[in-house]
């Protein structure tokens, strides 16, 4: 499946082709992985612990709470699965502010 990694970091965007959750988890370098909506069809998956572990690279998605790292964004989980992202890079990138 398609999904977009935000590197907080570098403070960038690419598209990545995934299989699986565990490969969403992969890309994030932590198994510890929550999410949050960014609107009816998206929602940013990122580490739960990103604060605790100090890591660097913070960036804010609309008005949600800053995130640290390295996130992903998909489609929101069907049936416990997330699914094929449906926002461009381009818009994602407009809604995005790097701290």
């Amino acid at each position: 499946m398609r999904v977009i990694v935000i590197d907080g970091e570098s403070k960038s965007l690419e598209v990545a082709e995934i299989g699986a959750q565990a490969d969403m988890a992969r890309l994030i370098g932590h198994d510890c992985v929550i999410s949050d909506e960014i609107d009816d069809k998206d929602a940013v998956y990122f580490d739960e612990e990103c604060f605790i572990r100090g890591s660097t690279g913070k960036f804010q998605i609309d008005k949600l709470a800053p995130i640290s790292g390295i996130a992903v964004v998909a489609g929101i989980a069907v049936g416990g699965q997330p699914t094929e992202v449906t926002a461009s890079p381009d818009l994602l990138q407009e809604r995005i502010k790097f701290l």
